[in-house]
């Protein structure tokens, strides 16, 4: 039984994402639809990109994975549909995939083709589906495209590291459910400039000097527990998809706060990582 994903930025509210299912499931009745996100903000690139970067590889070989963000269709913003990883992927051309390919190269793009045969204004209802459903009965990439050997770049996917190589620059490239802001740097590209120097990071006037290996570490368990007073605590971990995350001990938005919130870190943001002499 195929596999079809979904990441959009329809939202629970409008029928989007429900019609979208219904479509595919009077092409090919038997597939299973799995949800990973709607609730994308609305046309950000980097979130969705950060998303399903780190979902697809948790689902099947031969999954097929629809992704609907900014999809309208223009001279500039052309479809695509790629295998990578064994993995299918099917979204606009704007730079989504560029996370994913920076690290595994595809091994076949197609720029969609089909589209003198479809009036639309829904590209995911109308275009993303017919090329998901026709690669889940069994169909290949070059019916429904032509074959090209690059993909649109999506700006800031690559931290600055300046000339010195004791300064790295990133940026603020996701913000999950509990206000924790996620960077573009990646542990194994910190640890290759960091080569085991003191590092301090910095988020606005904020100065961290330790990632941790996970949330609770900020804790001293040798403190009777009604004397501590760690919730509200900001800190510095790799997270689990090992992107620096700066976040807030047991964070919540109503209360206590974020790292978004306290620290006033939004989308695109600037973080910055010195690394001192030893």
């Amino acid at each position: 039984m195929a596999i079809i994903t979904l990441t959009t930025d329809f939202g629970e509210k409008d029928h989007f994402a429900g019609a979208v299912k219904g479509a595919i499931y009077s092409e090919v009745p038997d597939v299973r639809i799995v949800d990973i996100s709607h609730s994308v903000s609305p046309f950000s690139i980097p979130e969705a990109a950060y998303i399903i970067q780190n979902a697809y590889s948790s689902f099947p070989k031969g999954t097929i994975h629809i992704i609907g963000i900014d999809s309208e269709i223009n001279q500039e913003n052309k479809h695509i549909a790629l295998k990578l990883d064994d993995h299918y992927f099917i979204c606009a051309n704007n730079g989504i995939m560029s996370m994913i390919c920076a690290e595994i190269a595809p091994e076949k793009i197609v720029e969609i083709n089909i589209h003198d045969k479809i009036s639309t204004s829904f590209p995911v209802l109308d275009v993303f589906v017919r090329v998901a459903c026709h690669i889940a009965r069994g169909g290949t990439l070059e019916v429904i495209g032509k074959l090209i050997d690059k993909i649109k770049p999506i700006k800031n996917i690559i931290p600055f590291v300046n000339a010195e190589q004791n300064q790295i620059i990133g940026s603020v490239i996701y913000i999950d459910n509990y206000g924790n802001v996620i960077t573009n740097i990646r542990r194994k590209f910190f640890e290759s400039i960091q080569k085991g120097r003191p590092f301090e990071v910095y988020a606005r006037n904020h100065k961290f000097k330790k990632i941790y290996h996970k949330y609770s570490d900020i804790i001293n368990f040798e403190i009777p527990e009604d004397k501590r007073h760690d919730e509200g605590k900001g800190l510095v971990v790799f997270n689990s998809s090992n992107y620096l995350e700066i976040a807030v001990y047991k964070s919540n938005c109503a209360s206590v706060g974020s790292a978004s919130t306290l620290m006033g870190l939004t989308m695109m943001d600037t973080v910055t990582v010195n690394f001192l002499k030893g």
